[in-house]
């Protein structure tokens, strides 16, 4: 396998009155593609701004992030923009679906930024509704969904452009034990087709579902879970 992306001595600071919060201290951070990933940690981390430097969504105060071969940081907004849009899915907690847009509408959105044409964007979202179990909800709108069917949604429209990575962002978060490992099959599935997927996630049970686990505690990454042992 091949290097997807790289960072090396990433560190994140914000301004917060008088004072710099350094967020993300000195991360150091290879993922080989075709890998899936837990980065796991309780609320206040650091793991959401891993997952927007990850997802090209902000940039590090310092440090080098380097994505397939390109040196994030020397991107400019249009070109951040193209790889949000052509190259990542993100799946997030509260499914971010548009209450009066149907799911095939819903999944349609990221199609139309890509300036895709109707009928082939119709057909696309077909096929990905389909792919996640959902034929027969093609037309229901958000509230006569349940969650776990929201997220399945989430996750067709975050596969509808084709991405290399998918994102995901406590993904079963919002669902019940049993819904959410029928989430967690899916990604898994995912992953055995080969693409790349990196979850954010609290819950070390569902970290465990990944191939892989790296734990983020005041800003500091380490390799395994030693901090939830």
């Amino acid at each position: 396998m091949s290097t997807y992306f790289s960072m090396r001595d990433i560190v994140k600071t914000y301004h917060v009155g008088d004072e710099d919060q350094m967020v993300l201290k000195h991360v150091n951070l290879d993922i080989e593609e075709g890998e899936f990933l837990s980065i796991l940690g309780p609320s206040g981390s650091g793991k959401s701004t891993m997952m927007n430097i990850i997802g090209c969504l902000d940039t590090p105060t310092s440090g080098e992030y380097i994505l397939k071969d390109r040196k994030i940081g020397s991107l400019n907004q249009h070109q951040l923009s193209q790889i949000r849009c052509h190259e990542i899915g993100f799946v997030f907690q509260q499914f971010q679906l548009l209450p009066r847009m149907d799911a095939m509408e819903n999944v349609e959105l990221p199609l139309i930024y890509a300036g895709m044409g109707l009928d082939k964007r119709r057909q696309l979202a077909r096929k990905m509704l389909i792919r996640v179990g959902l034929a027969d909800r093609m037309h229901h709108y958000p509230n006569q969904l349940s969650g776990g069917q929201q997220q399945r949604v989430a996750i067709a429209r975050a596969l509808a452009v084709n991405p290399t990575l998918l994102l995901a962002d406590e993904p079963t978060g919002a669902l019940d034990q049993a819904t959410g490992r029928q989430v967690m099959e899916l990604f898994q599935e995912l992953n055995d087709e080969g693409r790349t997927v990196i979850m954010i996630t609290h819950d070390l049970a569902i970290a465990r579902h990944a191939r892989r686990i790296v734990n983020i505690l005041d800003g500091v990454l380490t390799e395994g879970v030693s901090e939830y042992d």
